[in-house]
């Protein structure tokens, strides 16, 4: 299948103030924060790294202008930093509505081979950053009283077992249990809470440092016979921050054309 055409903004979130992390560089944060930009929002980037993280800001403030565009790094893992993030988010563009929690770590290990380090390192980043973030951003929603979006970033490896993704995986369904239960929480407040469960999205710099026997195999097993652009993940986060998706909450969205 032939590459997909990328799709304009049509200003679905226009006026919204919005947080996204790991929102530096080529990856699916990035294009999230360039397809709010894209369709009206301000957008606070948080990633832990930081000269990447001011490259990504200047590039989005001479495209969309400085006013609409802010950073600070954030490591998710420290709470102290993570509450820096969501500060400055209320502090600028005139308060917080979307918070995207996109960030993540991976691995490959065999579970026997597996060391705790491994484990907790991956948990600590994928789960329990996403559970920082989210805490976060509840807070921050239910206390302004204006309603709010949160969309988690899981993955279909969350669903199915994959070698050498013991902690991977683990970390993802517990995004996606974490997903659902702070959508009951949430929702007296007028809060949605949703995910993104993506298959298979590369970019240039992942596509470099993947050998191309396992980018081969990864692909053959997609219905279109090709990965996701990040953007086409971004699209479908558009769609959950937006008020297109106004009735739903609780809600894994997996992004994935394979079915087995």
């Amino acid at each position: 299948m032939s590459a997909p055409q990328y799709v304009p903004g049509h200003g679905l979130l226009a006026g919204r103030g919005a947080v996204v992390t790991a929102a530096a560089g080529a990856g699916i944060g990035g294009a999230t924060a360039r397809k709010f930009l894209e369709e009206g929002a301000r957008v606070v980037i948080g990633d832990a790294h930081a000269r990447r993280l001011k490259e990504t800001e200047q590039a989005f403030a001479e495209e969309f202008g400085a006013d609409q565009v802010a950073s600070l790094p954030c490591d998710v893992t420290d709470e102290t930093q993570v509450q820096a993030l969501f500060a400055l988010a209320e502090q600028t563009h005139g308060g917080l509505d979307i918070v995207v929690n996109n960030a993540g770590l991976g691995g490959t290990a065999e579970l026997t081979e597996m060391t705790d380090e491994q484990w907790a390192k991956v948990l600590d980043v994928t789960l329990n950053g996403t559970f920082r973030c989210t805490r976060a951003a509840l807070r921050s929603l239910k206390a302004a009283g204006r309603g709010g979006i949160v969309v988690n970033n899981a993955s279909v490896v969350g669903w199915r077992a994959q070698s050498g993704q013991a902690h991977y995986a683990a970390a993802k369904a517990g995004v996606m249990a974490l997903t659902r239960c702070a959508a009951i929480e949430a929702a007296e407040y007028g809060v949605r809470v949703n995910a993104v469960a993506p298959s298979l999205a590369m970019h240039p710099h992942l596509v470099k440092v993947t050998s191309a026997e396992l980018l081969d195999e990864l692909t053959e097993k997609e219905a279109f016979g090709r990965y996701a652009e990040p953007w086409e993940i971004a699209n479908v986060i558009v769609f959950l921050a937006s008020g297109y998706s106004s009735y739903m909450t609780g809600e894994v969205v997996s992004v994935s054309n394979r079915h087995a």
